[in-house]
């Protein structure tokens, strides 16, 4: 009688790190990086700066986390959250430059960049906008076509990045509510932003081994993510990264960076 199949899961824990700048700081990144893999370094138009960039890429190989790029729109004061007005060739141009910059700082710091993942409202923005996620996905695969392109499943992100040629990395958010077309609630709305450590951490174990999430209506969601977002602003990050680390254990569900290497 042969023995029942065991399944094994793994995700890759990312988290948007490097967003303060000169003497202020956002998240808590040196408490993130022990329980992530995947790290979303901002490359200085919505935060960080030069000397954030390489501080945040030079942490990521100590912890041997894997570093991707994370541009946004060059909106520092709204911290990247506020729609622009913008060209897909500006978008196109702008977010180039943002991979160009740390890519370079990842070259001085012997770091590989392997991934890129849009920040607030430029991704929230090409999750429906087919021309925003387009130029994106043009300036991805124009820099290297071999990064890894982090986008929603089912969006138009996700549909540009396979139209460029990517691997495109499915994404989910731990610490954000979903609406039925399975789109995050908008920051304006209650509830959008999670901060129940425990109602976090078994929602995403629920993810991984059964493929589904709830809405904000506490509807059953069908989604299939290959990385999980807790954001680093979030004010209970840390708690709430610790928790879902800690019931990925007793779940059996392994940690791991996206890729080949794994």
């Amino acid at each position: 009688m042969s023995s029942p199949t065991v399944k094994h899961f793994s995700i890759d824990l990312n988290s948007d790190l490097g967003e303060g700048f000169g003497p202020f700081r956002v998240g808590a990144d040196e408490d993130l990086f022990p329980l992530i893999s995947s790290a979303n370094v901002a490359c200085g138009f919505h935060g960080g700066d030069p000397a954030m960039m390489e501080r945040t890429v030079n942490r990521a190989r100590e912890h041997g986390v894997a570093v991707g790029a994370h541009p946004g729109f060059p909106d520092r004061a709204g911290f990247g959250r506020r729609a622009m007005a913008a060209t897909p060739d500006e978008i196109r141009t702008d977010v180039l430059y943002q991979l160009g910059a740390l890519a370079a700082f990842c070259r001085a710091g012997g770091v590989e960049l392997r991934h890129v993942k849009a920040h607030g409202a430029l991704y929230n923005l090409a999750v429906n906008d087919i021309g925003v996620a387009t130029a994106i996905a043009q300036a991805v695969a124009m820099c290297d076509p071999s990064l890894l392109f982090f986008a929603i499943p089912g969006s138009r992100l996700h549909e540009a990045g396979a139209e460029a040629g990517l691997t495109v990395i499915r994404e989910a958010f731990a610490d954000r509510a979903y609406l039925a077309d399975g789109s995050l609630v908008p920051r304006s709305r209650p509830g959008a932003v999670i901060h129940d450590v425990d109602f976090v951490a078994d929602r995403m174990v629920r993810l991984v081994t059964g493929g589904t999430i709830e809405t904000i209506d506490g509807e059953p969601l069908a989604m299939d993510a290959d990385t999980i977002c807790v954001h680093s602003d979030t004010s209970n990050a840390v708690d709430i990264a610790t928790s879902i680390v800690s019931r990925f254990r007793q779940a059996g569900i392994q940690i791991r960076r996206c890729g080949n290497d794994q």
